[in-house]
């Protein structure tokens, strides 16, 4: 068993990462407009103004999406563009560019999935608390209204938010994402709900008022910790790991997310650490909570190793062993692992909704960009994920991240992610010998990996 025969090959984006158009037609500030300029944040004090200007290019990235032959795509509404201030008035003209970016993906055959968050909170909403605020879960569900009432009649895919771990633990407890801040465990726990109550909302009113039948998920990180070997000891040890809310850093981890949405429950040990600090939930929000989803969503980049002692190696890295640009190990099984331990806990089909790699893509002295690395990369990642469909798992799809070089958020413009190179003085798209290497996976239903 390999791939099955309707395997969707896409890639992925989010608004703020390549729009531009920041303050252009209507559109209100989120807090990265706000926050990402502000000295020290960011890399250069870079911000996403005018990012790949993907607002203004819409035509010519939708025809190099054909070119590259992928069958689905992947993008995030900016809040912002839809809702200036995150509530009440809509802006006609930022609802009607998500409406004909739909509309051109269709005609060129490519199936749109939509993600309503991926990081861009409305600046407006922020002065009132963000995820603190209780209401914040009805914010979430207006917005929501607006975006499913004027695009469900053409889009089936939903993705609610994208990496609730970053949300929360980026920005909120590490402090290294807008709004750049870090907030105590007591509110962290709140937040959390808030933004689980969020997605619960989002997910209800997508699966009841949808004018085409929906696949709903949300997208958390999946990275689970490898085996030391594959005796069962070994997997049941890296299994209880990978599902482990690691204390204060529950923020991050992958159980505080997905128990609640796929069980119905916070994981014990949560309760364990933080005792009475934890949210309770009324019987109404585990309903919506617990709102049934249609497949797992996950971005995995590497696996996860457990240590950040300097004085030894963690468990999944070794004197020189290769890494990313951005420093991330580079081990392909997770794609196995993760999906193993993800579809046996949450029984659903799982959806890889990122995975790539950042590198120091250049234009060589021919105009192609050659990123041999990426090829070995994500063949030897997507090696993996076909193992996993051989042992059985139901696998959904596969997203590369990302489809264009985009802002890296704090990391500003220096790492490249893209299957598609981008000059950022002048936006000039030039497709990488990886994207043609993708065409041909995705002509073959990855029968050539």
């Amino acid at each position: 068993m390999s791939f099955p025969k309707d395997f969707i090959w896409g890639a992925a984006t989010a608004a703020y990462q390549i729009e531009g158009a920041f303050n252009e037609d209507g559109k209100g500030l989120n807090i990265w407009d706000v926050y990402s300029a502000f000295k020290g944040n960011t890399k250069y004090n870079e911000t996403g103004n005018v990012a790949d200007d993907h607002y203004h290019r819409v035509d010519e990235d939708i025809a190099i999406m054909k070119e590259i032959g992928i069958k689905a795509y992947r993008f995030s509404i900016n809040w912002t563009r839809v809702l200036p201030d995150g509530i009440g008035r809509v802006n006609e003209k930022g609802l009607a560019f998500y409406s004909d970016l739909v509309d051109k993906l269709i005609a060129a055959g490519i199936e749109p999935l939509v993600t309503l968050y991926h990081w861009d909170y409305p600046y407006e909403l922020h002065k009132k608390g963000a995820w603190l605020n209780n209401e914040s879960s009805d914010w979430f569900l207006e917005y929501t209204k607006v975006v499913v009432d004027a695009l469900s009649d053409r889009v089936s895919y939903w993705i609610t938010i994208n990496e609730p771990q970053c949300v929360l633990g980026c920005g909120f407890y590490g402090g290294y994402h807008a709004p750049f801040e870090h907030a105590q465990t007591r509110d962290l726990l709140i937040m959390g709900k808030n933004i689980l109550l969020s997605h619960g909302k989002a997910a209800n009113y997508i699966r009841n008022h949808a004018k085409k039948e929906p696949k709903i998920s949300f997208a958390p990180i999946g990275p689970s910790y490898l085996p030391t070997d594959e005796s069962e000891e070994a997997i049941e040890e890296a299994r209880k790991l990978t599902f482990s809310t690691d204390g204060e850093g529950f923020a991050f981890s992958l159980s505080y997310w997905s128990d609640p949405v796929y069980l119905g429950r916070y994981p014990q040990e949560l309760y364990d650490d933080f005792g009475e600090l934890v949210p309770e939930f009324t019987e109404d929000e585990w309903k919506l909570v617990t709102e049934p989803l249609d497949f797992y969503g996950t971005n995995i980049y590497y696996a996860q190793d457990g240590n950040v002692s300097p004085e030894e190696y963690p468990r999944n890295r070794y004197q020189g062993s290769p890494e990313t640009n951005l420093g991330w190990p580079v081990t392909p099984e997770v794609m196995y692992w993760s999906s193993k331990f993800l579809y046996e806990r949450y029984k659903k089909p799982i959806m890889i909704t990122e995975n790539g790699m950042a590198e120091h893509d250049w234009v060589s002295l021919d105009g192609k960009v050659h990123d041999t690395y990426r090829i070995d990369y994500t063949h030897r990642y997507l090696k993996e994920y076909k193992r996993a469909a051989e042992d059985g798992i139901s696998l959904l799809g596969y997203f590369h991240w990302s489809l264009l070089d985009n802002y890296e958020w704090n990391e500003g413009y220096t790492q490249r992610f893209g299957l598609v190179y981008v000059d950022y003085r002048t936006c000039e798209r030039i497709i990488k010998d990886s994207a043609y290497w993708y065409r041909d996976v995705i002509a073959s239903n990855g029968e050539n990996l």
